[in-house]
């Protein structure tokens, strides 16, 4: 059997009781649904107070498009400032030096800094290799004025290798320079050093921190920490709403951007006739079309939540219930003894958030299609994530992947007709080298016995 004795576990000593209130308070459905949800990094689960509280407020209050001066459009106004001011104040950061952009998502808040930022022949966009794709999409921007695109490499753990050499060696060039990197990783929960922002300005780079995986269960300082950039999606902090994220940027380094093209509510005046328009300075001027203001009504009961319950308890949590599962798949082992997990990045919880990449492994070496996983766990109702997560580069180097064979196998997927089952069929016909993995991911509602229940989706394929 493979399991995790709760009772006896040192980690299980480490468990708040307030986790265990909060769940039967504020996520009931979960435990109504049968349901362990182990997908944090894809969604926050919303809780029960902010569900009420947004609700009670668009049944009794009106709101509207806040590019207007009426009442209800004031009242979204007023909605959309008491987010921003909540959102700076959750990031520490001051508001006379940082301002919030509202976007769909932190894809969204990427791709404005993208699409504006100063690229030029001899300028550098840099990133690490572990990245989602929507920071990876960067370099189409880049490439396309010229600029020099370099990644910086993982090891063996997935962390950074060698990354203050990497961006030394990038210093020399004089035009404008980006550096990208994830505060925690998406893929394998790697939490890479934030004192990496202070190194990158030192070499002349301005800096693009995606936070989206790391705010969750993690407190960030922008007066400790002061990136140019942070993107990131306000459901992943607490599962409501979707459909608005935030770029937080310097106020300094948005007057260095310069916008491609202009929406409404980003200008002071258009004119057609004279063939004229002037952007709204500062913020103002990066906000695309009307922000989600219905969904912002339902910000701050979640920042309610997460100052009254601590990001630090938070923090703690998410940490002893990542050892407990970590420690469960690696004692993993078939009737022979051989082991029947894979894991792909740090073993233990240093430096690393509560997201955890594995694949199961037949008796005889062969990789378990993830996709065969994620079935199992559907019908165990364990809400798991197979797939490489859009982090190509943190997946290719988890696996192994040998370049030249996978450009073969790319390229003999014809566009439009790519399936990953016909490219690991290419890649490894054996079914020895994998083209995917599973993510558990683990948040503010968890608990032991949503651990010991992925666990038993692993079980069930011991041989």
């Amino acid at each position: 059997m493979l399991t995790v004795d709760r009772r006896s576990h040192p980690a299980m000593t480490s468990l708040d009781p307030l986790f265990a209130q909060l769940r039967e308070r504020e996520f009931g459905c979960l435990d109504e649904a049968g349901l362990a949800y182990l997908d944090y990094t894809g969604s926050a689960v919303p809780a029960a107070r902010q569900i009420r509280a947004h609700n009670d407020l668009l049944a009794k209050s009106v709101f509207a498009n806040p590019h207007a001066d009426n009442g209800p459009s004031r009242r979204s106004t007023a909605a959309l400032d008491a987010v921003r001011s909540l959102l700076l104040a959750h990031l520490d950061a001051d508001e006379a030096e940082y301002a919030v952009c509202f976007t769909a998502n932190a894809t969204g808040a990427v791709k404005l800094v993208a699409e504006s930022y100063p690229f030029s022949p001899n300028g550098v966009y840099a990133l690490t290799a572990d990245n989602h794709n929507s920071v990876n999409g960067v370099r189409e921007y880049a490439r396309r004025a010229g600029a020099t695109i370099a990644y910086v490499a993982l090891d063996d753990e997935l962390r950074l290798a060698e990354v203050n050499a990497s961006l030394a060696a990038l210093a020399a060039h004089q035009g404008a320079k980006l550096f990208a990197f994830p505060a925690q990783s998406n893929f394998s929960g790697v939490r890479h050093p934030l004192d990496l922002v202070a190194t990158a300005r030192t070499y002349g780079f301005d800096v693009l921190l995606d936070a989206a995986a790391y705010l969750p269960s993690s407190a960030l300082s922008l007066r400790v920490h002061q990136p140019e950039f942070v993107a990131l999606s306000m459901y992943k902090l607490f599962g409501l709403p979707t459909g608005l994220g935030a770029l937080v940027a310097r106020r300094d380094a948005l007057a260095r951007l310069a916008r491609p093209w202009f929406a409404g509510g980003t200008v002071e005046y258009v004119s057609v006739q004279n063939d004229r328009h002037s952007l709204l300075p500062g913020a103002g001027g990066f906000e695309d079309g009307t922000p989600h203001f219905l969904g912002a009504a339902a910000v701050p009961a979640g920042f309610e939540l997460l100052a009254e319950v601590g990001m630090g308890r938070i923090a703690t949590h998410v940490r002893c219930l990542t050892t407990m599962l970590l420690a469960g798949l690696g004692e993993a082992r078939h009737a022979d003894g051989s082991p029947a997990v894979v894991l792909y990045g740090p073993r233990d919880t240093e430096a690393r958030g509560g997201t955890i990449a594995f694949n199961v492994v037949r008796r005889d070496g062969r990789i378990v299609p993830y996709w065969e996983v994620e079935e199992r766990s559907r019908v165990h109702n364990v809400a798991l994530r197979g797939g490489c997560f859009c982090n190509p580069g943190a997946a290719e180097r988890a696996f192994g992947l040998p370049p030249d064979a996978a450009e073969r196998c790319l390229q003999a997927a014809p566009r439009g007709d790519f399936t990953i089952e016909r490219f690991a069929e290419c890649l490894s016909p054996d079914g020895r080298l994998a083209v995917g993995a599973m993510r558990a991911s683990l948040g503010i509602a968890n608990n032991a016995t949503d651990v010991q229940r992925a666990l038993e989706v692993v079980e069930t394929f011991l041989q």
